[in-house]
Formats: C-alpha cells, sequence, structure tokens
C-alpha cells in the first residue's frame, strides 16, 4: 500500500475521517496477514514508511504507525503519505545460553527468586 491520505476533507468531521483512515490501513494489514505464507516463511512482516509527503517519507517500524498519524493529526496536518509493503519474515533461534522467557507471573517470581 503506497497512498497519500488526506485528513481534511471538507464536509466531514476531522475525527471520523482519521477514524476511517486508521481502519482502511488495519483492513490492508489484515488483509495481507490472511494470504498463504510461502514455504520456509514463518509471519508476515512490514516494511513502513511515513510522511507529510512521499519524498518527505521515512523508514518507521510497524507498531508506531498508529502514533506518527495521531501526531500528524494534533499537530494540524492536512495529509501524510504512508508505505505499508509486505515482506517474508523468519523466526530466528535464541542463541545457546540464553534465558528462556517467562510468561506467568508466578513463573516470573520463582525465576526471579532462583536468580538471588
Amino acid at each position: 500500500m503506497k497512498k497519500t491520505f488526506q485528513l481534511a476533507v471538507e464536509g466531514k468531521n476531522p475525527d471520523r475521517v482519521l477514524d476511517a483512515v486508521k481502519h482502511e490501513i488495519r483492513k490492508y494489514v489484515q488483509r495481507e496477514r490472511r494470504r498463504a505464507l510461502p514455504q520456509g516463511v514463518d509471519y508476515w512482516d512490514f516494511d513502513c514508511k511515513f510522511g507529510p509527503t512521499q519524498d518527505g517519507a521515512q523508514v518507521v517500524h510497524f507498531a508506531t504507525l498508529t502514533s506518527h498519524i495521531n501526531a500528524i493529526a494534533q499537530a494540524g496536518g492536512t495529509q501524510f503519505y504512508i508505505e505499508i509493503l509486505a515482506k517474508h519474515g523468519v523466526r530466528v533461534p535464541r542463541p545457546e545460553g540464553t534465558k528462556e522467557r517467562v510468561t506467568s507471573a508466578a513463573a516470573a517470581a520463582t525465576y526471579l527468586d532462583d536468580e538471588d
């Protein structure tokens, strides 16, 4: 998805336009994630660019897109450019000697007590 979204649409409430834009982006991401994974690929990852214009777009992390959109809207911006491209993601095994991730609070308490 490579698109410039207008936030100031005449006759429409800016908050509703902002919500509609976020919804369209989420729909696109969900649609891409539903695609079948090629062999050897674990998940769909996304390369993202964001900026007020296409020329001024910078690489950003996918998880920060919503905060960037909110910042543009709060600053009074009338448009922004977003580029989201799906790419193959492959999980990398943890290196030897690293401790496993703790998933529950009870296990975390036990884990922390064992380290002392």
